[in-house]
């Protein structure tokens, strides 16, 4: 599974799978195992804006570090995501 960082942001790694490029821009969230499921999953919008879609385990807070980092991060996310065949960001 590609992963967006190499290190864990809110005790979860960020990624996707090759699967899932069909689809727009999106981050999975899990802190085990790097499938879809039981992992939390993020629409990420062309602005930055994460929507959560699935919550997995995560926890309030987490969800909100996490929101936060996708925040900051979205650019270099996406240039992942499109490197790998990845789609448009949501809503586009």
């Amino acid at each position: 599974m590609p992963k967006y960082f190499r290190d864990k942001i809110a005790d979860h790694y960020l990624y996707f799978t090759a699967k899932c490029i069909v689809e727009a821009m999106h981050v999975h969230a899990s802190d085990k195992k790097l499938t879809e499921k039981d992992s939390a999953k993020f629409f990420v919008q062309a602005d930055g804006t994460a929507i959560l879609q699935k919550r997995g385990d995560l926890t309030d807070s987490q969800i909100t570090t996490i929101t936060k980092f996708i925040k900051a991060n979205y650019v270099d996310m996406y240039k992942t995501w499109k490197d790998f065949g990845g789609g448009e960001f949501f809503g586009k």
